[in-house]
């Protein structure tokens, strides 16, 4: 499978897990209702949040437009460096595709409601992470992903130059 059409497929497919949880949530809470889910650990608790990641720019005048152009922009890359990279680097493939949907979802939000939906809200004792969503999670999984990919290329690379000195050395 091509890996545009890879990314197409399982980006429909997330952008469509994400976007009818953000619907049902909608629909079915109201603004900061949370139910439990798993007692002392997990609730799904319905907020909106303008900014970025921890709330990060959410006051700022120029948030919309800026999250709308860096999530393009990010979008835009993905496309191209997709391109960029081998036929067989599947697990690159993957998650630049987790990247590109959440992003998607998120971008999708911005435009729709002017800030995002996030209800998965994971915590420990009184110590909450922020909230979040599919798309966000779709990102921080993709990210990783490609962390992990990159960190095999480089050990790759590293195993063959010293395979290649060391014959190197023996001729």
């Amino acid at each position: 499978m091509s890996r545009y059409r890879f990314l197409a497929i399982f980006s429909f497919f997330i952008l469509i897990l994400d976007q009818s949880t953000k619907l049902y949530i909608d629909a079915n809470f109201r603004l900061h209702e949370s139910v439990p889910v798993i007692r002392g650990l997990f609730n799904l608790t319905y907020v909106r949040n303008k900014g970025a990641a921890f709330g990060i720019l959410a006051d700022s005048t120029v948030r919309i437009p800026f999250f709308i152009t860096v999530s393009i922009v990010a979008m835009l890359g993905i496309l191209w460096y997709i391109k960029q990279i081998r036929e067989d680097q599947k697990l690159a493939i993957l998650s630049l595709s987790l990247v590109f949907s959440g992003a998607l979802g998120n971008l999708i939000d911005r435009i729709r409601l002017g800030e995002v939906i996030d209800f998965l809200d994971v915590f420990w004792g009184r110590y909450h992470w922020p909230a979040f969503n599919v798309a966000d999670s779709a990102i921080t999984i993709g990210v990783t992903l490609l962390f992990i990919e990159m960190w095999r290329t480089e050990r790759n690379n590293s195993e063959k130059n010293s395979a290649t000195a060391n014959k190197e050395k023996e001729s």
